[in-house]
Order: C-alpha cells, then structure tokens, then sequence
C-alpha cells in the first residue's frame, strides 16, 4: 500500500500544474477583496497555481494556458459590469481564435452587489451562461448549509458595507472545490 502510495504521490507531481485564472472587475475594492479569497482557495491546493488579474489586465496568454477560468463582477443595474462583459467577450474571441473554446476547461463566477436583492443571480447567471455557450464545465459553490449556490457573493452595501468573514470563507471555500474539480478534469484528459 505504502509503495501504490508513493508511487501516485511520483505520478501527480510529474504533471505540470493546473493553472487557474481568476479575473475581476472591482469598482470599490470590495469584488477584488473576494476575487484574493478565491484565489487563496485555489492555490492552497496541491499542484495548482493561480493568476490572479483584473478584467482589464488579462493578456491573451493568461486565457490560453488556463485549465480553469473564474469571473467576478460587481453587480451593475441586477447584472454584470460592462468591464467583466468585455472580459467575457475577450475570452470567447481568443479561445475562438483557438478553434477550441472551453473544451475541457471549467469556469465559475462570483460577485458583490449593495443588497440582499440587488440581482447578484442574475449577474451569475449571465457569466455562467457565456461560460456554457462557450463550452466550459461550470462548477458552483457550496453555501453553508451543504445546498448548491451559482458561486460566491457578497452584500456590501450601506445596510452590510465590506466583506464579511462569512463571505470571505464562502469563496475561498469555492476556490478550493474549483481548483480540486479542475485539476481532477484536467488529469482525466
């Protein structure tokens, strides 16, 4: 048993890391304070490594080598930000380019937004929903109460300012499940 062990231990830490990409639009700080929990998620964990980039800042090569894509946005009007629409637009054409889009990549989505009923599913939706018709496998998050979520979110307006501990646990949380099921669909290929 111990020689099946060491000899897995040899396998994995043979392949190349899985890269996930987590990008964001932050107007406040507040979406980039949860992007840091997703990406402090993902990283602590075994043979991935993370980029972490705002929308604005994410070069074509970032795109091409991840295994794994994470969008965050504040919510604008009960949707996404015309910075992470872009962002979004910006992923399709190079992956476009590629002839492969999300093929055997997965994707996930997170926001912040000033209440309770602000449209932060509505916003998730809209990410998610370019993710499936780009081909990405979607994986969701996990609330405290063990039932599915459409990723992290965070209410942070006057009634609730900031991110809370809750919320900060909720996507690092979610970063370290999106990074185990990528590299999990990454090393099945």
């Amino acid at each position: 048993m111990k020689c099946l062990l060491l000899l897995l231990a040899a396998v994995a830490s043979a392949q190349p890391p899985t890269r996930i990409l987590v990008a964001y639009h932050s107007q406040t700080g507040n979406t980039a304070k949860l992007a840091e929990a997703v990406r402090g998620g993902a990283a602590g964990v075994e043979n991935v490594t993370v980029t972490l980039r705002k929308a604005d800042d994410v070069k074509d090569e970032d795109i091409q080598q991840a295994d794994g894509i994470v969008v965050g946005t504040p919510v604008h009007w009960s949707n996404l930000s015309a910075e992470s629409k872009r962002l979004l637009d910006h992923i399709g054409a190079v992956l476009s380019k590629d002839k492969s889009l999300g093929d055997g990549r997965t994707a996930g989505a997170f926001c912040t937004g000033g209440g309770v009923a602000m449209g932060k599913d509505l916003a998730r939706i809209s990410i998610l929903s370019a993710f499936l018709t780009m081909r990405f496998i979607v994986i969701g998050g996990v609330d405290g109460y063990g039932f599915g979520t459409l990723g992290p979110q965070a209410t942070t307006g006057p009634d609730d300012p900031g991110i809370s501990d809750k919320e900060t646990a909720e996507a690092r949380d979610f970063g370290r499940r999106f990074a185990l099921f990528t590299r999990r669909f990454r090393t099945a290929k």
